[in-house]
């Protein structure tokens, strides 16, 4: 069996050639395997968390929004990116009260995963709540949302419909799935 750690690429030298509120984006020259050079672009990104809010009942909390790079409305799992000085718990949390209004007794971790591997660093930690309890919105005032509650399974069929298209929101109800599953919560 080949090692590999043969398939690493080697940076040469990296150039930020911009410095936005959220991304930065990268230029880097880089060593290939067969010690041939390429270039590089990528996007540096602060993480973020996305949390599944599961109701007693087996509803699922989503939120409707406009999403600008797309142009049109998604129905999303309700996640944000970590802010400076947080952990992606903390994120959840916050994300959580924010898009929703819902805090959590329960918040269980499991997993991450990245979601644009050719051209960004970003990590998406996953959660679901439970033992939920509705407390005031409090939305940052440029962002626009509508909570939607769904049958867990409805919104599995969603995705499987393409009625849900967004990757981090397919991803997140899906481990969320097989992780209720095993609790025999759905």
């Amino acid at each position: 069996m080949t090692d590999s750690k043969e398939l690493v690429e080697k940076k040469n030298f990296s150039k930020q050639v911009f410095n936005g509120k959220l991304l930065h984006v990268y230029y880097d020259e880089v060593t290939l395997p067969d010690n041939t050079t390429s270039s590089r672009e990528w996007i540096k990104h602060p993480g973020a968390s996305a949390v599944v809010p599961v109701f007693d009942n087996g509803d699922v909390m989503l939120i409707n929004q406009y999403r600008y790079p797309a142009k049109q409305i998604f129905l999303e799992v309700p996640a944000g990116k970590i802010d400076k000085g947080e952990n992606p718990h903390q994120t959840a949390v916050r994300e959580l009260r924010e898009e929703t209004g819902i805090e959590a007794k329960e918040l269980h971790y499991v997993g991450h995963f990245f979601p644009a591997i050719g051209y960004a660093d970003e990590v998406i930690h996953i959660y679901i709540a439970m033992d939920l309890k509705f407390n005031e919105d409090a939305t940052d005032d440029d962002e626009f949302v509508q909570k939607e509650r769904v049958p867990f399974k409805e919104a599995v069929q969603m995705i499987h419909s393409g009625e849900i298209n967004d990757g981090k929101t397919v991803c997140c109800l899906l481990r969320a799935e097989g992780y209720l599953k095993k609790l025999d919560r759905i």
